[in-house]
Order: structure tokens, then C-alpha cells, then sequence
């Protein structure tokens, strides 16, 4: 059992919803969805409260509103969010680099080699889920399994905001009830086919072969094999290796000095400097200073450099700080640019 592997994915809970929920305290207890509100306009995603309404995700805006007249349909705002997930991701990173974003708001995590927790996937979903509640203040849910399929099928399982384990030991039985509905890549019409076959459960196809699924559901027929005995060997499609460094802090009130935003520097740079411990084979080639204004603009100064140091950034601030135009600060961040590694190296992180 020594090579077994150990993949998170992680969730987030109705996330674009979330985040306006998070931003705007009056949405928090009504039902809430973002996308347009025009005849012709579908919903990107919708809050927990709408959903009881059976208000769902690429529903068109009409239908929904029959659904739940009072529903608050909100624009969304992409820049936010990808900010947000930008911030999500980095969290990801403190505890692995085999990072596979799926979409903005979830991915699938390979800890199998991972030493923080004590190595334990469990433990590190769980820290990853309050990394992102205390520093996002948004919840995320987590499934934990030995492979992709069952990792993904896992993080629904308690939403919002709980995980689900699914221990080597446990992948038969678990797998055995499983509604064939469940299955990435099963849409409602091709489950209506399999049920039509007296294909309900992963137990009823392990009950056939594959020769008579080609018939019902072609190509699909091998992978449906083997995902009903709990087997995917895919491996995680990890993105390129990390470019640059980043922390941030928003801030509970404005910051109107600029003696004050040093101290925020200050404890960030610390934090900056423990995350930049697992990086310290590469090579730093800039520093940056990034403030985001009351009014939600934001500057990022940034200056070519080789070591992560403390006084560089405090001349970056002056000069960020600069342009505040007496508006407050309500974000301060750090930033660090590494240099391409050489191939070799490269190959050789993404083999691990």
C-alpha cells in the first residue's frame, strides 16, 4: 500500500454567491443568485437559500424567478472572483505543488508525498478548508480518496462546508451504492439509457462486461467499467511551476498612514518569508508592493531584485503609498517574481 496515492479536491460553496454574501452583508439571508436578469439570461450560480426554491446554476433568469419570486439575481463580478481564487490557489500551495485547477473555485490536490499534518490527506483538507474560512472568510468543501473520480464524488457528499474520506479500505463499498447519476460524464439522458438496460448502481455494472456496455454507452463503456470497481489511474494535469509568491492582508478598517501600512509589511513580510522556505532552490529576480485603495483601485510597484528583502520593500511602499491621493488603503500585499528554472529541474518537480 506503500504507493498509494493521496488526491484532495477541494470545492468551494457556492462560490460567486458566496463572495457577494461575504461582500454584502444585507444578501446574506435571502435568496441569492448572480448572473444577468435580462429575458435571455442564464444564472452562473445561486445561494443555498435559493436552492430550496429549486433554483439552480444555468437556470434561465425567468425560470428561476417563477421558482422564487423573491429571488435577488446580482451581476457578477468576474475581477473578484478571480482575485479570490487567486488567493485560493495560494493557500493550495503552502501544501503541495501538484495542484490541477479544475475551474476557478475547485481542483484536485496530490498530497501522496506531502509532510505537513504528518502526511495525513485528512488533516490537510481540514487545515486547507480553515486556511480559506479565516483569511477569505468563505467556506469550501473536501473529499479525500485515493483517486480523482472518487475525490470529486467525495466533496459533495457533506456540502457546504464539510469533507468526506474515502479510505482505501472503504473505495468497494462506497463505490457499490453509488447512483450511476453521480458519475462525471453520465448526464441525464445517458443514465436514462443505463436505466433503461437495468443499469442503476456501480453494482449493477460490475454485475455486466464491457462488450455490453459498448453497446449502451460506446466508448465510455471501459472507463465506466473501472470507475464502478473504484479505479481511475489518471494523474493530476499539474499546471507550469509557480512563477511568483504572493501574500496579502485586507484589512478589518482603512489604513489612512503610511506608517501603518509599513506595519502590515512588516508581519507579512514574515509569513512571506516562511512560505518562500519550500522555494528556496529558485532564484528571485523582482519584489513588489501591491495596495488596493478604498475606492477598490489598486498599484502594484514592483523592482528587479535577488533576495527577498525587507528594506526594499519598505522603499516600494513609500512609492505605492505615494499615489494614495489621501484615499485609505484597504489592502496591503508582497510579492515575489522567480526566475524560469532550468528544464531539467522542472521535469524533475513534476515527476515526484
Amino acid at each position: 500500500m506503500g504507493n498509494q496515492r493521496k488526491i484532495i479536491h477541494v470545492d468551494m460553496d457556492c462560490f460567486y454567491a458566496a463572495v457577494e454574501m461575504r461582500d454584502f452583508p444585507e444578501y446574506q439571508n435571502v435568496p441569492l443568485a448572480v448572473g444577468g436578469d435580462g429575458p435571455r439570461s442564464v444564472l452562473s450560480t445561486c445561494n443555498y437559500q435559493a436552492r430550496q426554491f429549486g433554483v439552480r446554476s444555468a437556470m434561465p433568469a425567468i425560470k428561476a424567478k417563477q421558482l422564487c419570486p423573491n429571488l435577488k439575481i446580482v451581476h457578477g463580478r468576474m475581477d473578484v472572483y478571480k482575485e479570490t481564487s487567486k488567493h485560493i490557489r495560494e493557500i493550495f500551495s503552502r501544501y503541495t505543488d501538484l495542484i490541477e485547477p479544475l475551474s476557478l473555485d475547485e481542483a484536485f490536490l496530490d498530497v501522496t508525498d506531502a509532510t505537513m499534518c504528518q502526511g495525513s490527506a485528512t488533516l490537510i483538507a481540514e487545515k486547507i478548508r480553515a486556511d480559506i474560512y479565516n483569511e477569505l472568510n468563505l467556506t469550501a468543501s473536501a473529499g479525500i480518496a485515493p483517486n480523482k473520480f472518487l475525490a470529486k464524488i467525495a466533496s459533495d457528499e457533506n456540502k457546504p462546508n464539510g469533507q468526506c474520506v474515502i479510505t482505501p479500505d472503504k473505495v468497494a463499498n462506497f463505490v457499490e451504492q453509488l447512483s450511476l447519476k453521480k458519475i462525471p460524464g453520465i448526464g441525464p439522458k445517458t443514465f436514462e439509457k443505463l436505466n433503461r438496460h437495468g443499469y442503476a448502481t456501480c453494482a449493477d455494472i460490475r454485475q455486466s462486461d464491457i462488450r455490453t456496455l459498448q453497446n449502451i454507452v460506446g466508448k465510455f463503456a471501459n472507463s465506466l467499467y473501472l470507475k464502478s470497481h473504484g479505479v481511475d489511474n489518471r494523474a493530476l494535469e499539474v499546471s507550469r511551476q509557480r512563477k511568483s509568491l504572493a501574500i496579502e492582508t485586507t484589512l478589518m478598517k482603512d489604513l489612512s498612514t503610511q506608517e501603518e501600512c509599513q506595519r502590515v509589511i512588516d508581519s507579512l513580510f514574515q509569513k512571506l518569508q516562511q512560505r518562500l522556505a519550500p522555494h528556496s532552490n529558485r532564484e528571485i529576480i523582482r519584489q513588489g508592493v501591491k495596495l488596493k485603495f478604498a475606492d477598490f483601485n489598486q498599484t502594484t510597484v514592483e523592482t528587479q531584485s535577488n533576495d527577498c528583502q525587507e528594506i526594499l520593500f519598505s522603499s516600494l511602499l513609500s512609492k505605492a503609498y505615494g499615489r494614495a491621493n489621501k484615499r485609505g488603503v484597504r489592502l496591503v500585499g508582497l510579492t515575489l517574481g522567480f526566475a524560469d528554472a532550468p528544464s531539467e529541474s522542472h521535469q524533475l518537480q513534476l515527476s515526484l
